[in-house]
């Protein structure tokens, strides 16, 4: 059925897609909640900027950046043979692009939350900064990057500005879930075809936020028990 297909690669882009960022989100969200520098602020906001520029937009200038027209796309054909606009890859692009402020956001909440004093107690014991980071800062944050992958994971299910613009709507190829829903709500007699897909995209999009928020208040409890015994 192409209504399951649809469903089966909305999962596949969204997984894929938090795959996908979940290295740049660790490495932005700490750059964010451990550094000061010149144009912090700069940074932040171009990372957070998706969240509200129309998708549209976001779509638009990814194909200006990687069509197979521009200087991007054509460059990366020649070496490689790839098409990146309206193919499975420019899907997992989109999301990602528009999911990552997102992942990022819940990462630099968990890493802010973690007092930088387990840190320097690693460094004046001889772990390096690098070693600390993945003994200590990595293993305390995971929980805020399991969320944010969750939320990452969520976002990209239910992408569809950026994802058509870039992606297009290609059945069995990029035909999400939100634009199999947009495509038979122009279909007489596809009613019924668009109440179950939009009746799945609200189950997974709800059991996502239920999921993050858990992992968020156990988090919560977790450091208030910490204070509670310092």
């Amino acid at each position: 059925m192409t209504e399951l297909s649809a469903v089966w690669l909305s999962f596949k882009v969204a997984l894929l897609c938090g795959l996908v960022n979940t290295i740049p989100a660790i490495f932005f969200g700490w750059i964010l909640a451990r550094k000061e520098f010149f144009g912090k602020n700069l940074l932040n906001g171009l990372i957070h900027l998706p969240l509200v520029m129309p998708p549209v937009t976001t779509g638009f200038f990814l194909l200006y950046a990687f069509g197979n027209n521009s200087f991007l796309g054509s460059t990366i054909f020649k070496l490689t043979g790839v098409r990146l606009s309206f193919s499975l890859a420019a899907a997992v692009i989109a999301s990602s692009v528009i999911s990552l402020p997102f992942f990022t956001r819940a990462v630099r909440i968990a890493i802010e939350m973690i007092d930088e004093k387990y840190e320097q107690a690693a460094w004046t014991l001889g772990a390096g900064k690098l070693r600390s980071f993945f003994t200590i800062t990595l293993p305390l944050a995971f929980p805020g990057i399991l969320s944010g992958f969750i939320l990452s994971f969520a976002r990209s299910f239910g992408e569809f500005g950026a994802t058509i613009t870039f992606a297009g709507n290609i059945m069995g190829e990029t035909r999400t879930l939100p634009l199999a829903i947009f495509s038979y709500m122009q279909v007489p007699g596809k009613e019924d075809t668009v109440l179950t897909l939009a009746i799945i995209s609200i189950f997974v999009s709800f059991l996502a936020l239920f999921l993050s928020e858990m992992i968020i208040a156990k988090k919560k409890r977790k450091v208030i028990r910490e204070c509670n015994c310092a």
